[in-house]
């Protein structure tokens, strides 16, 4: 059988060419009885748009580029983190018709403005998203502008009062999330703080001491140790925290995966987790609920962040009015088996 045509999905519904274009890249001032017609007819005839011709008709590729660092130069990498970003900016692209070019890269790389301007030109991309940290680097932000490729950007930590930037509540989430642990009966509360190029991250080392402020605990700077976002890192600060007679009763860790490397630790000592230790982190990525016990922490709503970053590129893309706020969506506790009653109560 002929694959159906633009022309075949016109004739059906009794529209011109063009309205059967706008309906389909969903493009605003087209009837709703009329926009319901051309939706029955295309999916009547299983029509599928043909991306060579509409780019050439539109002068557009239709194509969106995701830049986020790439996780194979990690030895333990983050997988879930990456592949909640990308599922949020596919969703939004397969929603409305425009095709997604992956591209990890290396943001330490000194070649890395060169390697985004070629992959620009050779790509024909219509807009860039940026996912953290890369989207708080600056150097990489000038050097995109500079093409005229529009951006959006998820997470950034810094300078986020511009269009296309979708945020979430780090810091109030953590204070939160030490508010929490107080209300088991915690005193002492360790934190390990994530990779210094992460701005967002940063942001919930202030949330943790807010949290300590509020509920006039002092901060113990000997309870702080330096991570880098990965599970040898969390290890490594859970071996700093625990190896002292007087160790913490809860261990607030600034990801998933450094909070995974408190509880392996934990697991060696004999310490059990959350008997004689609780252990929090923040993301909610798959390896949460796959470390035993579940781990207690913020579900950082990164494919709802990552798709609303692209639903608004896209609005850009089709000179559709935004906000010149940046958008927020919040992140939220989730209580698992890691987090329970301080030992000393």
């Amino acid at each position: 059988m002929a694959r159906a045509t633009i022309d075949d999905v016109a004739r059906l519904a009794g529209v011109s060419i063009k309205t059967v274009s706008r309906v389909a890249n969903q493009e605003p001032n087209v009837r709703d009885s009329t926009r319901v017609k051309v939706a029955n007819a295309i999916a009547t005839l299983d029509y599928k748009p043909n991306q060579s011709a509409r780019s050439l008709a539109s002068r557009q590729s239709f194509l969106i580029g995701l830049l986020y660092d790439d996780q194979s130069k990690y030895e333990i990498p983050s997988a879930g983190y990456v592949i909640n970003i990308q599922s949020g900016v596919m969703s939004a692209c397969k929603a409305r018709n425009y095709d997604l070019l992956i591209h990890p890269c290396t943001y330490r790389n000194k070649d890395i403005s060169k390697e985004i301007d070629e992959l620009i030109r050779h790509s024909r991309l219509d807009g860039l998203v940026l996912a953290p940290p890369l989207s708080d680097m600056l150097p990489i932000i000038d050097a995109i502008e500079e093409t005229g490729v529009p951006l959006a950007r998820i997470a950034p930590g810094s300078n986020v009062n511009q269009q296309c930037v979708v945020t979430t509540n780090d810091r109030s989430a953590c204070a939160n999330m030490v508010n929490y642990l107080v209300s088991l009966g915690h005193k002492r509360i360790a934190f390990i703080t994530g990779h210094p190029d992460h701005k967002a991250v940063a942001n919930r080392y202030l949330g943790y001491q807010d949290g300590l402020q509020e509920n006039a605990i002092a901060l113990d700077t000997e309870l702080v140790q330096s991570g880098d976002n990965s599970i040898k890192s969390g290890e490594k600060c859970a071996e700093a925290l625990l190896a002292g007679k007087q160790h913490p009763t809860a261990i607030f860790a600034c990801n998933d995966d450094m909070a995974a490397g408190v509880i392996r630790v934990a697991h060696r000592r004999g310490i059990r987790v959350p008997e004689k230790l609780s252990v929090v982190g923040f993301d909610d990525i798959p390896l949460a609920q796959q470390v035993f016990p579940a781990l207690t922490t913020t579900r950082q709503p990164l494919k709802a962040m990552a798709k609303k970053a692209t639903e608004l590129l896209i609005r850009k893309l089709r000179a559709e009015p935004l906000e010149a706020a940046p958008t927020m969506v919040e992140s939220s506790l989730v209580v698992r088996e890691s987090s329970g009653k301080s030992p000393a109560i």
